[in-house]
């Protein structure tokens, strides 16, 4: 694996809401580079800053992902991830019939 690459992507939203994957602190800066200048504030300089070390080897990539995540999350840019089974139970369910 390269070492720029995340260990598991994160999914945002772009453009008219589709969704993107970003898999590498290469993806990640990327984003932050084309995210327009008005709209810039701390989140986005120190996900930002991550990166860079990030891609000079300074920090983990994950540790800048994780940067990366919370700018997302500030700017509600996160994708929900589609639950592999819809409508499955768990025993938790208030079922009396599942012991």
């Amino acid at each position: 694996m390269k070492p720029d690459m995340f260990r598991e992507p994160v999914t945002i939203l772009v453009g008219l809401g589709f969704p993107a994957k970003v898999c590498s602190v290469m993806d990640a800066y990327r984003h932050l580079v084309e995210w327009p200048g008005s709209f810039r504030d701390a989140a986005h300089s120190v996900a930002l800053n991550a990166c860079q070390a990030a891609l000079r080897g300074e920090i983990e990539a994950d540790t800048a992902r994780g940067l990366f995540v919370a700018f997302a999350e500030k700017h509600e840019l996160l994708s929900a991830e589609t639950p592999l089974v819809l409508g499955a139970r768990s025993r938790n369910d208030s079922d009396p019939h599942v012991q």
